[in-house]
């Protein structure tokens, strides 16, 4: 938008008495005058126009299955911090589909109905007779998504990367979400980020934020690796030690978000809310994006 009108002042609505004179023309140059004037304000509205940077806020929770520090299963209190945080993507670990040990409920529905948000979940593991993996909540359309299965070194849990191209104010961004291996040897985490550059390769030129539990330390190798090809969101934007768990009295920070390196955004501010709703601290921050001038 012109403002205040650059390319000259918006003309007044003319009353007949004024129709008659403008500024001691003649009524018909007056007319012409008035015709050139809407001409180049209208050419001054269709001009490119610069706008401040598009906003959005993002949350990774590892939400432990939906059980607090207290025992219990409780969907109302992790949506309520959702809630709270106004998180317009929410990538979220650890969510049972179907499973025994949750009732056979269905956590990316209930978690959809709750927050308001679309939900796409991917299944990693088949597990008490449902399904366990990793969701990506969202308040932005989805374009496209898939669920990448990790390569495994040895047996244990099934890992996976879930992909959604998202379009936000217009623009796709790509959102990537994982939890990788826990274990003290790090070979595995290290040929997932390895996997990882893989998966992002099919996704030329998209600016893109990463988040999920990575099971391992600011220093670490793993985080080495990652460093590579992403930037490490807290550390440019985060305030503290950024410690998310155990969610009472943290002391290791293992929850992240990453943004692509070139990628046209910025994190402005990165925060960990307090909850004993998992044995997880979310993380979440707020990005900018420098609007595109068409």
């Amino acid at each position: 938008m012109c403002v205040p009108f650059s390319c000259g002042a918006r003309p007044r609505a003319l009353t007949p008495r004024r129709a008659e004179r403008v500024s001691g023309f003649p009524r018909s140059l007056a007319g012409v005058l008035l015709i050139l004037g809407l001409a180049l304000l209208t050419a001054c509205a269709s001009a490119p126009r610069k706008a401040g940077p598009v906003a959005f806020r993002v949350m990774t929770y590892n939400i432990h299955h939906g059980e607090g520090l207290d025992g219990r299963v409780d969907l109302e209190r992790i949506a309520e911090l959702i809630r709270a945080q106004q998180a317009d993507i929410v990538a979220l670990q650890e969510v049972d589909r179907g499973v025994q040990r949750t009732g056979r409920r269905d956590f990316p529905a209930e978690l959809a109905a709750l927050t308001g948000l679309t939900c796409v979940f991917s299944n990693n593991f088949a597990f008490q007779g449902g399904e366990y993996g990793n969701a990506v909540l969202t308040r932005f359309p989805v374009v496209r998504w898939t669920n990448t299965h990790l390569r495994m070194l040895r047996p244990a849990e099934q890992r996976g990367v879930l992909q959604l191209v998202l379009e936000v104010h217009g623009r796709e961004l790509l959102f990537l979400n994982t939890h990788i291996d826990y274990r003290p040897d790090d070979a595995e985490r290290l040929a997932n980020v390895a996997q990882f550059r893989e998966v992002l390769a099919q996704y030329p030129g998209l600016p893109a934020v990463f988040a999920g539990d990575f099971n391992d330390t600011p220093g670490s190798r793993t985080h080495h690796a990652m460093s590579e090809h992403w930037t490490d969101v807290w550390a440019s934007a985060g305030a503290g030690d950024g410690f998310t768990i155990p969610s009472q009295a943290p002391n290791k920070r293992i929850d992240y978000l990453w943004i692509r390196k070139d990628a046209p955004l910025r994190a402005v501010h990165a925060w960990v809310p307090t909850s004993t709703a998992s044995d997880h601290l979310p993380v979440v921050a707020d990005f900018t994006w420098p609007r595109r001038v068409d």
